[in-house]
């Protein structure tokens, strides 16, 4: 396995990250916690060493198998989640980018890991009803309490990205 450089950070990570979208019980056309465990491993013997996942994924079923398989070795790998997507479809704040759903995501996703910290802490979607300066700062608060290593952020577009890195004390990482 190689190796590179997250974005501008001294974070190394392996040039093939392992998806854990389709990790769920209940998913009909993915891989419950034994297959899960499996492909893990796998994954880790090859020299991997970056999961990612979402709290979306399976309802929340990816991030909590993640945290299972990860008990006793979970500092030999980055740890990388997203919110955006809903956490409570009942919820009309539970999805976006407010502060509220940024704050609250991030602790379910913590619970769920079973860590005390992300190490990469994505935005899942951009979400143009919320202010980008709402979202920098709450992404920044969660960095400046230690919860949140790395910030990074998928499917926006390059103006918002720029943006958001002018405005802001922590700069987002394009993937």
């Amino acid at each position: 396995m190689r190796y590179r450089l997250l974005g501008a950070s001294g974070l190394r990570v392996a040039e093939l990250f392992l998806g854990a979208m389709i990790f769920s019980d209940d998913f009909a056309h993915g891989a419950d916690r034994h297959e899960a465990r499996r492909i893990v491993d796998a994954y880790a013997a090859a020299g991997g060493n970056v999961i990612d996942t979402a709290i979306g994924y399976g309802d929340g079923a990816s991030e909590q198998i993640i945290g299972e398989l990860l008990q006793g070795r979970r500092d030999a790998f980055v740890l990388a989640t997203k919110y955006t997507v809903s956490r409570d479809r009942a919820d009309p704040n539970g999805a976006g980018n407010s502060r509220k759903n940024i704050r609250l995501s991030l602790e379910a996703s913590l619970r769920r890991l079973g860590t005390d910290h992300i190490d990469l802490y994505y935005v899942h979607i951009w979400d143009p009803a919320t202010p980008l300066e709402e979202t920098m700062r709450a992404l920044d608060d969660a960095v400046q309490a230690g919860k949140v290593l790395y910030v990074g952020i998928s499917d926006t577009p390059a103006w918002v990205l720029a943006r958001a890195n002018t405005q802001a004390g922590v700069s987002l990482i394009p993937t």
